[in-house]
């Protein structure tokens, strides 16, 4: 019986864990009240409220880092191209 409420216990940890991933494309739109931006590929990722969303133009190429909360793309880390 203990085995058996471990392993179920196990499959809820993993079942509920969030889902780490990578992904670049070029910023299609960057919604500050909703805090989202959306990529040229047609998927949103949900920004933190620390994000300097001035910095996120349209056309921009980006890199962003990210895990999956709740259904939604939440943003951990993100790499903007250099502006020199």
């Amino acid at each position: 019986m203990r085995t058996l409420i471990g392993v179920v216990a196990a499959t809820l940890l993993i079942s509920t864990a969030a889902f780490a991933g990578q992904t670049e494309g070029l910023i299609k739109k960057v919604d500050k009240d909703a805090l989202t931006l959306t990529l040229d590929d047609g998927k949103s990722y949900k920004l933190n409220a620390e994000t300097d969303l001035d910095a996120l133009k349209p056309g921009m190429d980006i890199v962003i880092a990210y895990d999956v909360t709740n259904g939604e793309n939440v943003v951990t880390d993100m790499e903007l191209p250099d502006t020199e």
